[in-house]
């Protein structure tokens, strides 16, 4: 495997008393599509900010297309493109003005200039407003033109920091198709609070919380993962819970009582193989009541929930494992599309 397009070695970051990033590392391979995810606060927007060279690190390095951010910035900055959260533009400016004035700093040849900038504002569906003034366009348009002027120069990395923020639905699948025509091409770095759209576009996913990485996984492994089953038996407990113990094709992650013949329960299978329906006739052959029996897989919601959300309350430590047996089985975790915010 050639040189990571991106390497991050014990970064940290200081804020006076406070630690934003405590010794993070790792790296994205060129043409990687890899979504960066936490709750707010958690470290994300300043990281991407010492990767782009806005930001000194307190301690540790980083290096983009082999070179380092903090001493050979110049050079970082000559092979990315990075979309703020917040982006800076003029806004008595036109769009294609804006553009081009873009891309004479960015050094795109004369020649090829114009060329480019209709690219770009194909490629981000910004051609409508390319003579409108940048203050009169909502915050979608000025995404948009912001995502344009990080492609002008056809940098190999691509920083993106909520490239989808304030867009509508159907501005939202376009630029996700966009940003996943990218990889290969271009190394990609994504940062959103919309799980799902990291699940539609990226190859892999980083989470980061309190400014430590607590994942770092491929979305295929996550969703090769073995799927929990969850079941609630109405009978006596003790013979309940000795039927899930003895079986050693099973293993009962977490078990608790919902009432006093009520009995809720969280099972792998061990063997891998599905055993719904033989749980079901040896439940019912037993005179029990099965009031439910459910299969859930691993989901990225799942263990960002498992990952930030209940380790957050309880105070452990980062671990991309299945619930343990003193968390409540079935509790849900955060819901398909929705912002995960802290």
């Amino acid at each position: 495997m050639g040189t990571p397009a991106i390497q991050v070695e014990n970064l940290t970051k200081h804020y006076g008393p406070v630690l934003a990033v405590d010794r993070v590392s790792f790296t994205v391979q060129p043409g990687e599509l890899v979504g960066f995810l936490g709750p707010n606060g958690a470290g994300k927007t300043t990281c991407m900010r010492i990767l782009t060279t806005w930001l000194p690190a307190s301690s540790g390095y980083a290096r983009l297309a082999g070179y380092d951010v903090m001493y050979e910035s110049m050079e970082v900055r000559r092979r990315i493109g990075y979309l703020p959260e917040s982006i800076p533009l003029y806004p008595e400016m036109r769009v294609r003005e804006y553009l081009q004035y873009r891309a004479r700093i960015k050094g795109v040849e004369r020649s090829q200039r114009n060329q480019r900038i209709d690219y770009c504002m194909e490629r981000c569906h910004v051609r409508e407003v390319r003579d409108r003034r940048l203050g009169t366009l909502s915050k979608g348009y000025r995404q948009r033109v912001g995502l344009a002027d990080a492609l002008l120069a056809d940098p190999p990395i691509l920083i993106l920091d909520e490239p989808t923020s304030g867009l509508d639905p159907v501005q939202i699948g376009e630029t996700l198709n966009t940003i996943k025509e990218l990889g290969g091409r271009h190394t990609v770095l994504l940062s959103t609070h919309i799980l799902s759209e990291v699940e539609k576009v990226c190859e892999r996913v980083i989470i980061i919380d309190k400014g430590r990485i607590k994942l770092d996984e491929s979305l295929r492994r996550i969703a090769e993962r073995r799927p929990v089953y969850l079941l609630e038996v109405r009978g006596p407990r003790p013979e309940v819970a000795t039927l899930f113990y003895e079986r050693s094709d099973l293993k009962v992650l977490a078990s608790r009582a919902l009432e006093p013949d009520l009995t809720a329960f969280e099972l792998s299978s061990v063997d891998g193989k599905d055993p719904r329906e033989e749980l079901s006739r040896q439940i019912i052959s037993r005179g029990w009541a099965l009031r439910r029996l459910e299969m859930q897989r691993v989901s990225l919601e799942a263990l960002f929930a498992e990952v930030v959300l209940r380790q957050g309350a309880t105070g452990q430590n980062s671990s991309a494992t299945l619930p343990s047996s003193d968390q409540q089985p079935g509790q849900p975790a955060v819901q398909r599309g929705s912002v995960v915010s802290a």
